[in-house]
């Protein structure tokens, strides 16, 4: 008996379902996968009189998964995950990692590192393509199906499987034309005076922590700029519009050519944070992906 008879479905149905769980809508995954909403509607419908349960209730508004989706979804995502990873297996037997890993990381970690180690990583992995997307705003790695999301600072709770990759420490900085114009802070009640500069999104980095008189203390830092851009903010300090707090790997190459003279070293807390890199817990198998965070964590 044919083992697609034998099933009584296949892969490329059950793939549909899930991302059609993933992205929210048959029009999404429509637009992902070359067909009308109608048609990925045909597909799932069709796994579902396979099955002989309904999957998803369909409104006007939202899909939403019956009780036997639920179930149904977590034994999917192994099946999809097994056959990949028998394919990747197999694959490698025959000589290196290979095929394609989607990779997420923020502006200024991809500028600053990824762009510096991308380059020998593709060296030695001639066979594995990446599609790197680059964006300071947070995004859901399980929905986007990103296979490695790299994250600087704390995590909060997740299903994803975490690899620390390395850390990152803060630096307080500014140009040298910028302290011409408008003096060196000395303490950190100084900082109040002065116009920083701060990245939005994350409310615990306004928030610069000194040392005062032994004791650990929060300057509410304010400026004329804020912006959800560490990229952009480096650039306005580095036009002498204000002070920075940046994270180490950002400032090294302007603080090295003293384009940025570092404030308050003696006093302030650099607060040393985690790089992490995010794994799908279906994905993290998959030897293209080890290769890259095993060759990321070896790098960083």
């Amino acid at each position: 008996m044919p083992i697609r008879q034998e099933l009584g479905t296949d892969i490329s149905d059950i793939g549909c379902f899930v991302r059609t769980v993933d992205l929210g809508s048959f029009a999404a995954v429509g637009i992902e996968i070359g067909l009308t909403p109608s048609g990925v509607s045909r597909i799932v419908s069709r796994l579902e009189d396979r099955l002989g349960v309904k999957l998803i209730h369909r409104t006007t508004r939202r899909l939403a998964l019956t009780p036997e989706g639920e179930t149904f979804l977590a034994h999917a995502r192994g099946i999809l995950s097994a056959v990949e990873v028998a394919q990747a297996a197999v694959a490698s037997t025959h000589g290196r990692a290979r095929g394609h890993v989607r990779l997420n990381s923020g502006t200024a970690f991809a500028k600053h590192r990824l762009a510096r180690l991308l380059p020998d990583f593709i060296a030695q992995y001639p066979d594995i393509t990446i599609d790197l997307s680059v964006s300071d705003q947070r995004i859901d790695p399980i929905s986007e199906r990103v296979d490695v999301t790299i994250r600087v600072g704390p995590l909060a709770d997740s299903e994803l499987i975490a690899v620390r990759l390395g850390e990152v420490r803060r630096v307080i900085a500014a140009s040298p034309r910028y302290l011409a114009l408008h003096g060196t802070p000395r303490k950190p009640a100084d900082l109040l005076r002065h116009n920083c500069l701060l990245l939005s999104g994350f409310s615990r980095l306004s928030q610069w922590p000194l040392f005062e008189n032994g004791k650990r203390v929060l300057i509410a830092a304010k400026g004329n700029v804020t912006s959800d851009s560490a990229e952009l903010l480096l650039d306005l300090a580095l036009a002498g519009i204000g002070i920075l707090r940046l994270g180490d790997f950002l400032g090294e190459a302007a603080l090295a050519q003293g384009q940025l003279i570092p404030l308050l070293a003696d006093c302030h807390d650099d607060d040393p944070q985690p790089i992490t890199a995010l794994l799908l817990p279906d994905r993290q198998s998959i030897p293209r992906v080890r290769a890259l965070v095993d060759f990321l964590k070896a790098r960083l």
